[in-house]
């Protein structure tokens, strides 16, 4: 894969300000500031996943055949991302906030996670062996 240059940094920056744009005019348009919490749940997201990799082979030397704790990181990566499209449809269906609120917050939080991930896919170092 090819180093990523600042073409990449300018277009990951653009869609990550997009992505906040939509969940804080879904909060300010609306006057109900619930759904600022997926932002936390979204930049939260890959921590677990991140851990687990740290976790997973302390020894550089030993290949390890557990994956265990990379599956647990995985499930709880995976459960706060669809806790960040479920958050909004339940505060919708709720009537804490407005159904375009709903939408604006899911595709907000949609590109700010997918923005997070593209970040880690295009600065990941290569492993030399």
């Amino acid at each position: 894969m090819a180093t990523a240059g600042l073409k990449t940094i300018i277009a990951l920056s653009f869609v990550l300000a997009i992505g906040f744009l939509l969940v804080i005019l879904s909060c300010a348009l609306y006057k109900v500031y619930y759904p600022l919490l997926v932002v936390a749940t979204y930049v939260l997201a890959p921590v677990p996943n991140w851990i687990a990799v740290r976790c997973s082979n302390p020894d550089d030397f030993v290949e390890s055949t557990g994956n265990g704790i990379l599956d647990l990181g995985r499930f709880c990566t995976g459960f706060m991302v669809v806790m960040g499209i479920a958050l909004p449809a339940v505060l919708a269906h709720a009537a804490l906030i407005n159904t375009a609120a709903m939408v604006m917050c899911i595709i907000g939080g949609l590109l700010i996670y997918g923005t997070i991930i593209s970040f880690g896919m295009f600065f990941q170092e290569e492993q030399e062996f």
